[in-house]
């Protein structure tokens, strides 16, 4: 893959919303960007001593992380995960979905997450396991998350076949 993807543009000027949400369809479009091309044999391969940072895991975890926090914590979904993550932390990154799949799930939970946060103000404070988060909180956060892992993404593909850019 070659060239730059087209991205949104995140204003410089504007309300905290617009900003904020744009941030977060700038780091989601870089995820796509990255992972997108490979094979699932090259989405899988270990390049570091945890079996876990591989482009599919990353990607699998990313799209638990939408759900759970703006599906489920911000909207108040049950957690279908719980029992599933109790047993193994790490459930989401071990996953032999086709990369395909797994952009696809993403895009889906991306743009689900989008409607919920378009539904809130940003000072609505919701409440999960004991402990409450305001809208705008589970934003930032997520902007955090994405944003990590999208540089372990940078790397990774920058691993697999040379792939580089921001």
């Amino acid at each position: 893959m070659t060239g730059r993807p087209e991205r949104p543009k995140v204003p410089l000027t504007g309300g905290e919303r617009e900003i904020l949400t744009s941030q977060l369809d700038y780091l989601r479009a870089t995820v796509t960007w990255k992972a997108h091309g490979l094979t699932d044999d090259q989405a899988r391969r270990v390049h570091l001593p945890s079996e876990l940072t591989t482009v599919a895991g990353l990607v699998g975890h990313l799209t638990l992380n939408e759900w759970f926090w703006f599906a489920v914590v911000v909207d108040g979904e049950e957690d279908t995960w719980k029992e599933r993550l109790e047993e193994d932390p790490d459930a989401e990154f071990r996953t032999d979905a086709p990369l395909s799949r797994l952009l696809e799930d993403y895009a889906r939970q991306c743009e689900r997450s989008r409607d919920i946060v378009a539904n809130r103000d940003l000072d609505d404070q919701v409440t999960h396991n004991g402990e409450t988060f305001s809208v705008r909180w589970v934003l930032t956060h997520m902007i955090e998350e994405t944003a990590r892992h999208t540089g372990h993404l940078d790397l990774l593909r920058e691993l697999t076949d040379g792939l580089t850019g921001e």
